[in-house]
């Protein structure tokens, strides 16, 4: 019996603040897969190791959370006054399935460094010391993202002393700037208020923030939930009835921000919107075993990803919580004390993490200038990728 040889694709395995994944430039693709449709979900699952009835992805790349099974395609942009285009893949793990409705936040750091180091940066915007403004097109929401990385020697300089919490060792850091950053050509508050009723067949009236600025997301209080704000993710990922209670409000909150028309969509959209809850700040000790102080932080925050609570914090999210602690009303607001602020400190399971936003306020509408925030990145490996030939089959 004849099998297929396997074919080598050149990628690049990198970490971007709290998230890592497999990168590949778009022309390195075979010419079946640099166009969007199956035989590319079916090519960029079979690297990260997916669909895995195991939930390991032991024969891929993918590390079996949300936070490591991801993908991401980069070329030369086209679009003026920009220097990349980005495509964002978050590939579920055990069901046959990449969705490509947001962005990942955390890697947009690697996208930054990598596209440097790729030759996707005009070398005469390069200078021998200092730092590059690296001009990305996000083209999963058609946004304006900034990233600031540090040059020494001509060079991407990838180590340094910045501590990231979620991420153990230190590395240089990346300023990240998310430009206008509402989902779309969406409103920033799809109903149009800072809080909402949402009615949860079986659950209840909940009050609710429902934002779109970075990935839609969906805030709610941490008291309506029978929660602390202080849960680390054994907490809630070793409760199934819990997680099924925060995939039932996604769903409708999902249905209330017009994201989807029917229920039965959530399923096929688990990266967006996101959910997450928050409470005032309290004392608690982070999963590394490091105490947070409530005199530390500004309030609580904890975020649920592809189904299951996020081991730190999505960068995108934290767009989304920059976005909605600067706007006086909001759950997020109100959690960090209320009135006008300009950027805010929040606990999640690693740590803390600190976001700032720029808004305005004219005719009755809110609008977000800019969200920015430190991450760093590095890369882990460089190479090439090996698949089964029949992977690109149709």
């Amino acid at each position: 019996m004849s099998h297929n040889a396997q074919i080598k694709i050149p990628a690049t395995y990198m970490r971007g603040g709290t998230s890592k994944g497999t990168f590949f430039i778009l022309s390195d693709l075979p010419e079946v897969a640099q166009r969007p449709g199956p035989i590319r979900d079916q090519l960029l699952m079979r690297v990260v190791g997916s669909p895995d009835p195991y939930g390991k992805q032991i024969d891929g790349m993918g590390g079996a959370t949300s936070s490591t099974s991801k993908t991401v395609i980069l070329s030369r942009s086209e679009k003026p006054d920009h220097d990349v285009d980005y495509l964002f893949g978050q590939v579920a793990i055990d069901r046959p399935f990449i969705d490509w409705s947001g962005n990942c936040g955390n890697l947009t750091a690697a996208v930054g460094s990598l596209a440097i180091s790729r030759g996707l940066v005009d070398k005469a915007r390069i200078p021998e010391n200092g730092v590059v403004a690296v001009r990305i097109w996000q083209r999963n929401i058609k946004k304006t993202l900034v990233v600031h990385v540090p040059v020494t020697a001509g060079k991407v300089q990838e180590t340094g002393n910045f501590e990231l919490d979620g991420v153990t060792f230190p590395a240089a850091e990346m300023r990240v700037d998310f430009l206008d950053p509402a989902d779309g050509e969406e409103a920033l508050f799809p109903t149009g208020n800072l809080t909402d009723p949402l009615e949860v067949p079986g659950i209840g009236s909940l009050t609710a923030t429902m934002i779109n600025a970075g990935i839609p997301t969906i805030f709610l209080n941490a008291g309506d939930l029978g929660c602390k704000g202080t849960e680390l993710q054994e907490a809630i990922n070793g409760d199934p009835a819990m997680l099924q209670k925060f995939e039932t409000i996604r769903a409708h909150g999902a249905l209330k921000m017009g994201l989807i028309d029917t229920l039965a969509e959530a399923a096929q959209r688990q990266h967006t919107p996101k959910i997450a809850f928050v409470a005032p700040a309290k004392s608690y000790t982070a999963s590394s075993g490091r105490p947070v102080s409530a005199d530390q932080i500004d309030l609580l925050v904890r975020a649920l990803s592809m189904g299951a609570l996020h081991h730190a914090m999505m960068g995108t999210a934290a767009v989304a919580i920059g976005a909605a602690a600067v706007i006086p009303g909001t759950l997020v607001n109100l959690a960090a004390g209320g009135g006008e602020l300009q950027e805010v400190e929040f606990g999640h399971p690693s740590g803390t993490m600190k976001v700032g936003a720029a808004v305005t306020h004219a005719a009755g509408e809110w609008q977000v200038t800019r969200v920015s925030m430190s991450r760093s990145a590095r890369i882990l490996m460089e190479g090439a990728v090996h698949v089964p030939g029949e992977t690109l089959s149709g």
